[in-house]
C-alpha cells in the first residue's frame, strides 16, 4: 500500500520536474555556448570572468548588426563586404550555403521544409521521419537517371542531421504539419501527432517540377 502510494506520487513528480529539467538545460546550454565566445576576452580586459557578460554583449550586437544593416550605409558596407566573401575560395562556399539556410529559415521560404515524409533509413526495413526540402538538381537525377528529392532527416535532439536524395517513389507523405513532425522528431516519438496519417499516402510522379 504504501510503495504504490509512493509510486504514484513519485512519477507525478518526474513528470511534472522531467520536462522543467530538459528546458533549464537546454536554457542554461545555450546561454553558456553565447556566453563563452566572449568569456576570455572579456577576462582578459576586466582581469575577472564576469558571468552573463558575454551573453549580454551578443545580444547587443546582434540587435546593433541588425539595426545598422537596415540603414543605406549598412546595406552598402554589407554589400561590399558580402562581395569581398565572394571572391575567397572556400570561404565563399560555406557563406553562401550558410546564408541561404539562414534566409530560408527565417523568411518560411518554399524551399524550406516542405512536407512530412517517411523513408527507409538508413536501411530497408527502418523507417525515419524526414522533411522534404526540394527537388534535387537535374545534373545529379541526370546522372543516376531516377527523379530524386531532398529529404532532410534530423537527429534526436535536433542539434543537427543528414541531408539524403531518395527517389521520388521511395518517399511517402505523412499528413501531419511541419510542427507536428518536429514534436515527434523531439519527443523521439513519445508525442504522437494527433492527425492521422498513412504510410500507403505515396508521393504520385509528376512532370511539373516545383518553382524553385
Amino acid at each position: 500500500m504504501i510503495w504504490k502510494f509512493f509510486r504514484k506520487y513519485f512519477i507525478t513528480g518526474i513528470l511534472v520536474l522531467l520536462p522543467l529539467i530538459i528546458t533549464g538545460y537546454i536554457v542554461i546550454f545555450a546561454f553558456n555556448l553565447v556566453d563563452g565566445i566572449l568569456r576570455n576576452l572579456i577576462q582578459y580586459i576586466a582581469g575577472h570572468r564576469i558571468p552573463g557578460l558575454g551573453f549580454l554583449i551578443m545580444l547587443v550586437v546582434v540587435f546593433l548588426a541588425g539595426l545598422f544593416t537596415q540603414n543605406v550605409v549598412g546595406k552598402k558596407l554589407l554589400m561590399w563586404g558580402e562581395a569581398g566573401l565572394r571572391r575567397i575560395p572556400v570561404v565563399n562556399t560555406i557563406y553562401s550555403a550558410s546564408k541561404q539556410v539562414m534566409e530560408a529559415f527565417a523568411s518560411g521560404r518554399k524551399e524550406a521544409f516542405q512536407q512530412v515524409v517517411l523513408v527507409e533509413y538508413p536501411r530497408r526495413g527502418l523507417y525515419m521521419i524526414g522533411f522534404l526540402t526540394g527537388t534535387t538538381p537535374d545534373m545529379i537525377r541526370q546522372r543516376v537517371s531516377q527523379d530524386l528529392l531532398n529529404v532532410f532527416i534530423p537527429a534526436t535532439p535536433p542539434s543537427h542531421g543528414y541531408f539524403v536524395m531518395v527517389p521520388r517513389q521511395d518517399v511517402q507523405v505523412l499528413e501531419m504539419s511541419v510542427e507536428e513532425g518536429l514534436k515527434l522528431v523531439l519527443s523521439g516519438g513519445i508525442i504522437a501527432s494527433s492527425s492521422s496519417y498513412s504510410r500507403s499516402n505515396q508521393l504520385q510522379h509528376s512532370s511539373r517540377q516545383p518553382s524553385e
